[in-house]
């Protein structure tokens, strides 16, 4: 007896990678096998680089924050330490977003933190 093939699949199976490796260059987006090596990498670095964005993201906030709390006589450290002390529960994200677009808010946040 034949060996059964199931030749919709396969095909769909290909179709969906060569898709994947759309705009790649040369073999890369057109043999099989190598698309699927390139995707395959693709795939790893997408996956490592979502972690690092949100470490990037840290450090652009941090330097924001730092910024505009040298411009209100202190220090990044300073600021986060006083928070601590104080109970004072704001995220980095929010810190950096005020730091930017409401610098009054941030300094009042500075003058509520130094109490």
């Amino acid at each position: 007896m034949p060996r059964s093939q199931n030749k919709v699949a396969s095909r769909r199976r290909r179709r969906k990678l060569l898709q994947m490796a759309k705009g790649y260059w040369g073999r890369r987006s057109k043999i099989l096998t190598v698309a699927k090596h390139a995707v395959h990498k693709g795939l790893q670095y997408a996956y490592r680089d979502r972690r690092d964005r949100k470490r990037q993201f840290r450090r652009l906030w941090i330097t924001r924050i730092n910024a505009a709390a040298r411009m209100n006589d202190t220090t990044y450290s300073q600021l986060v330490g006083l928070l601590r002390k104080n109970n004072i529960e704001l995220n980095r994200k929010v810190m950096a977003d005020l730091a930017m677009n409401d610098p009054k808010a941030f300094a009042k946040v500075v003058k509520a933190a130094a109490k």
